[in-house]
């Protein structure tokens, strides 16, 4: 009882919006593709259990489907690790989070403390070139809100432009997923997953600090209210650096 009393806010809980992708066909491979378990159940987890309020919603809204090689339960056992998006997934309350998701269409940014944006294989269709996602990224960042992004979700910070027309990652430190995972992923599966590789593209950029750590170990970089992290394995600890720069 005392560890709950000590997560109260004395004013209001702090809100953080995440934003998933919606389903999608991968023209590389023809796979069905969506979010990533580990990088919504884990950082949702972190986020709850420091007593914030979590709402999840997607681009386009509607029901939302995870990667198959994310669910603990798929037949490669490629995440069969992952106890905690199995309990997720097996839960009737938190299921319901992703049956029915509201659009991003009518976002406040001044209802919420921060953004994270959910990585998966459908950001690397879906995020390329939607100006709506990247618009919410950009508001949510000029708003002075923290602004997080993991794994294949920091697609948008390729083109993700502030109102000056600057891009937003100008002048700053990121991450996201490495070519070295890119290379490991390929030859898990025998083919080409991914129409282009984000830290490929990422080393093109001028005036901008595109960094990786070990393949599939945990890493997440804070620069300002600005969060990334690697991959799957860094949802929590891009979810600890939000709630250490938002509080609790």
């Amino acid at each position: 009882m005392t560890a709950n009393i000590n997560r109260v806010s004395p004013t209001r809980p702090k809100r953080v919006l995440i934003v998933a992708a919606n389903p999608g066909v991968s023209p590389t491979t023809g796979w069905p593709v969506g979010f990533w378990w580990a990088e919504l159940t884990h950082p949702y987890w972190e986020f709850t259990e420091a007593g914030y309020d979590v709402e999840i919603r997607s681009p386009l809204g509607g029901a939302l489907t995870a990667d198959g090689y994310s669910d603990p339960e798929d037949a490669s056992g490629y995440s069969a690790h992952d106890i905690l998006s199995l309990g997720f997934k097996h839960s009737a309350t938190h299921t319901a989070l992703l049956a029915n998701t509201k659009s991003i269409s009518d976002v406040n940014v001044a209802d919420y403390d921060a953004l994270f944006v959910v990585g998966g294989q459908s950001p690397m269709i879906t995020f390329r070139g939607n100006t709506a996602v990247q618009s919410l990224v950009a508001r949510f960042f000029e708003a002075g809100k923290v602004t997080a992004l993991v794994c294949h979700g920091t697609c948008l910070l390729l083109e993700t432009k502030l109102s000056t027309g600057a891009l937003l990652v100008e002048g700053r430190t990121w991450t996201g997923f490495a070519d070295s995972e890119e290379q490991f992923a390929d030859s898990f599966v025998g083919k080409r997953i991914q129409p282009f590789w984000i830290e490929e593209e990422a080393r093109k950029m001028p005036n901008t600090n595109f960094v990786v750590g070990p393949r599939f170990r945990d890493f997440a970089v804070r620069d300002g209210h600005l969060v990334t992290g690697q991959q799957q394995f860094s949802g929590a600890a891009a979810a600890r650096l939000v709630i250490e720069a938002v509080g609790r």
